[in-house]
C-alpha cells in the first residue's frame, strides 16, 4: 500500500506505521489455572491487608469473570497470582503502597529487572498487547469498579472513572444532549485510551482526548492522592496527556464536555477493484483537511475517513471498507453531507453501505474484522485543546498516515508467526517510507506492538520533561519496573 500511496503522488504525507494486534473472541474463555502459590510475597499480604478486595485462584468465578472482561484472548490466558478490585481510591492507595514497600525490598536482592515486576493495571482492558494489562504470575489492579459518569452541574465537564468504557459514557452522555471527545469504538476503555492520546470523531474540532481533560485524580506511587490540573501539579497535569502510564495510577478523568447532536456516520463495503480509488479519495480528504495544506477553510465537523483493506481467508476474497462520520447532522438527513458528497469517496463502487444519522453511541464501531487501516492524522488537531507532550505539531504542518494491523486468527500456535509476519511487513513499510523522505518518527501509542518504542517519536525535549516528571513523582521506579504494561521511559531514567 505504501508503494501506490507514493505513485499517487502523496511527498507530504508523512507515515506513522503502528500495529494492531488481538485474537479473535470465538475462543473458549480463560479459565484460571493454579500455577502460582497464593500465599507468596505480596499476594498474602495484600489479602491480610484487604481480604474483601482481593481475589485469589479460589475464588473461581469472580476470578475468571475479572479474567474474561479483557478484549484479547492471549491476555486472558495470562495467569495472575491474584487480582485487587478496589472499591475506592482509598482503597487504591492501600494496596500500592503494600506493593511499593514489596518493591523497595526486592530491589535489594541480586535478581534480574524482569523478576522485579510486581504488578499490572487494567482499565477498560482492551489492549491488544500481551501483557499490555497484565502481570503473569504478579498482582491485577482491577479498575473495573470505577465506573463514575458524572456531569458537572454546568455541563461543562464530565469525570469518568478508570474502569468506564466509551459505549457507557457516551451512552449516559447522550442521554443528557452532551458529548466528549471520546473513543470510536464501543470496546475501548476511557482509561489507556485517554492517556496514549486519544483520536475521536471530534478530534478536527477540539484535538486529541487527552488535550481535553482538566483535571485527573491520581494515586502515586507513594500512596499519596493527588488531583493534577493546570494550576496544581501542572507538570504531572501536561505529563499525563499522552505520558501513558508512567507515572501513578489515574482513577479518575475530568474532561470537557459539550452541547452535541446526532451525528451522521456508517460504512460503505467495496470490492477491491475500488482499492486505488478509495487511496486517491483518502489523500485528497487528507490534503483538505488542514487550512495550512489546503489554503483554504475546513469544514471540522468531517471526522478522519478511515480506509480499511481486508483479506478474508475462509471466503478467500479480498475486500474495501471506508468509515466516514460527519459529526453535525446533514440538512437533508437521508442524503450524504456536503462534505462527504463532493469526496471521492462518494463516486466509490459499492455493495452497501450504512450510513444515517444516529446517536454517537450508536456510531462507534462494534465487532469488525480489520486487517490494513489507514486514516489521515493532522499534526494541527495535536495543537488543539491543552498542550500535550506528542510533539508532533511541534516538528511538521504535513499530514500524516496513521497506517495499522488489525488481525485475528484461531490458535495460540499461530501466535509467533503471526507477530513476526506483522513486525517484518512494517520494517519494510518504515524502510519504504525513509528511502522516499516520506517517514516520521512519531508513533501513535495507542497502537503499538511492544517492540514499537513511541515515546522516543515525541522529541528529544518531551522525552526529557517525562523523565524529569517520572522522577519527582516516581523516585524510585515503582512504575518504570515494578508495574508492567504500557511503554515506558527506562533505560532513560
Amino acid at each position: 500500500m505504501a508503494t501506490i500511496l507514493n505513485s499517487l503522488g502523496i511527498a507530504t504525507v508523512v507515515f506513522a506505521v503502528v500495529w494492531f494486534l488481538r485474537r479473535t473472541k470465538s475462543r473458549p474463555k480463560a479459565r484460571p489455572q493454579l500455577e502460582v502459590p497464593t500465599n507468596s510475597g505480596p499476594v498474602s499480604k495484600l489479602a491480610k491487608a484487604l481480604p474483601h478486595i482481593v481475589l485469589l485462584h479460589r475464588d473461581e468465578d469472580a476470578f475468571r469473570k475479572s479474567i474474561n472482561t479483557y478484549l484479547a484472548q492471549q491476555e486472558r490466558e495470562v495467569v495472575q497470582a491474584c487480582i485487587v478490585q478496589p472499591r475506592d481510591v482509598g482503597e487504591l492507595a492501600k494496596a500500592i503502597g503494600i506493593l511499593k514497600r514489596e518493591y523497595d525490598e526486592r530491589r535489594t536482592l541480586p535478581r534480574k529487572e524482569s523478576d522485579v515486576v510486581l504488578f499490572a493495571v487494567r482499565g477498560g482492558g482492551q489492549s491488544p498487547v500481551s501483557g499490555g494489562a497484565s502481570a503473569k504470575g504478579g498482582v491485577l489492579i482491577d479498575l473495573s469498579l470505577f465506573r463514575e459518569v458524572t456531569v458537572s452541574d454546568d455541563r461543562e465537564s464530565v469525570a469518568l472513572g478508570a474502569g468506564v468504557r466509551w459505549a457507557e459514557a457516551s451512552r449516559i452522555l447522550d442521554e443528557k444532549g452532551l458529548s466528549v471527545v471520546g473513543g470510536r469504538s464501543s470496546d475501548v476503555g476511557v482509561a489507556g485510551y485517554t492517556l496514549g492520546g486519544g483520536i475521536s470523531f471530534f478530534t478536527p474540532r477540539f484535538g486529541l482526548a487527552c488535550s481535553n481533560v482538566l483535571a485527573y485524580e491520581v494515586v502515586l506511587a507513594s500512596g499519596q492522592i493527588v488531583t493534577a490540573t493546570a494550576l496544581s501539579h501542572p507538570d504531572l497535569w501536561r505529563a499525563l496527556k499522552g505520558g501513558s502510564n508512567n507515572f501513578g495510577i489515574v482513577t479518575r478523568f475530568t474532561v470537557r464536555c459539550f452541547p452535541s447532536t446526532q451525528i451522521w456516520s456508517g460504512f460503505m463495503y467495496a470490492p477491491n477493484s475500488q482499492s486505488t480509488k478509495a487511496l486517491i479519495a483518502l489523500h485528497e480528504s487528507a490534503k483538505h483537511a488542514d487550512p495550512k495544506i489546503c489554503g483554504a477553510a475546513v469544514d471540522t465537523h468531517a471526522a478522519a475517513p478511515i480506509v480499511c483493506f481486508t483479506y478474508i481467508q475462509g471466503l478467500g476474497m479480498q475486500a474495501v471498507t471506508v468509515h466516514l462520520a460527519y459529526t453535525k447532522p446533514p440538512e437533508e438527513p437521508k442524503k450524504w453531507p456536503v462534505y462527504w458528497k463532493n469526496s471521492g469517496f462518494a463516486t466509490l463502487w459499492r455493495f452497501w453501505s450504512t450510513f444515517k444519522v444516529h446517536t454517537v453511541t450508536s456510531a462507534v464501531v462494534k465487532g469488525l474484522i480489520w486487517t490494513i487501516v489507514m486514516q489521515p492524522f493532522l499534526p494541527s488537531w495535536a495543537a488543539k485543546g491543552d498542550a500535550n507532550v506528542l510533539g508532533i505539531h511541534e516538528g511538521t504542518d504535513d499530514a500524516l498516515l496513521i497506517l495499522s494491523f488489525s488481525v485475528y486468527w484461531q490458535r495460540a500456535g499461530d501466535d509467533r508467526r503471526v507477530y513476526a509476519s506483522i513486525r517484518e511487513t512494517i520494517e519494510k513499510i518504515d524502510a519504504f517510507a525513509t528511502a522516499n523522505g516520506t517517514d516520521h518518527p512519531f508513533r501513535y501509542l495507542n497502537y503499538c506492538a511492544q517492540w514499537q518504542r513511541p515515546l522516543e517519536g515525541y522529541g528529544e525535549e518531551n522525552l526529557l520533561f517525562l523523565t524529569e516528571v517520572s522522577r519527582k513523582y516516581d523516585p524510585d521506579g515503582l512504575f518504570q519496573r515494578g508495574c508492567t504494561g504500557g511503554f515506558k521511559l527506562h533505560p532513560q531514567i
